[in-house]
């Protein structure tokens, strides 16, 4: 079934949490990202692909070099991230989104709004961090 959503439309919580619309809202924004993100890492591979210059000095290929590494460095950044957009996907299709795979409680529509690849509510979220902070690995 499909889900139209009005042009203005936000998730509020006045409404029940992960409706309908709630889920296509998030899952547009997601599939919206992913896009933008591909989009992004195809340009990036089509410019390294064109990259070498007849006649450029040592200094100017160091310097392209460097801005590949560094485009490649993000490129790669981004390919995670895509793995985790794909991931909050599955979580929409299977009905978990929105809800923290610690817990089980509701994330919070502010945070999936600022972040709609999380999968942790902010005080679980905290809690690995202090983990890790301390050395443990989970």
């Amino acid at each position: 079934m499909t889900v139209t959503l009005p042009p203005d439309y936000r998730p509020n919580q006045d409404e029940p949490f992960m409706n309908e619309q709630q889920r296509e809202y998030f899952r547009q924004k997601l599939v919206n990202w992913r896009d933008e993100l591909l989009k992004d890492f195809n340009n990036t591979r089509d410019q390294l692909g064109s990259g070498d210059r007849p006649g450029a000095d040592f200094a100017d290929m160091a310097s392209s070099e460097t801005e590949q590494s560094f485009e490649l460095r993000n490129r790669d950044r981004e390919r995670k991230l895509v793995a985790k957009i794909e991931e909050a996907l599955s979580r929409i299709e299977n009905g978990t989104y929105g809800y923290c795979m610690e817990t089980g409680n509701p994330i919070g529509l502010a945070r999936l709004e600022a972040r709609p690849i999380a999968s942790l509510s902010i005080e679980a979220q905290e809690r690995h961090e202090e983990m890790e902070s301390r050395g443990f690995r989970g």
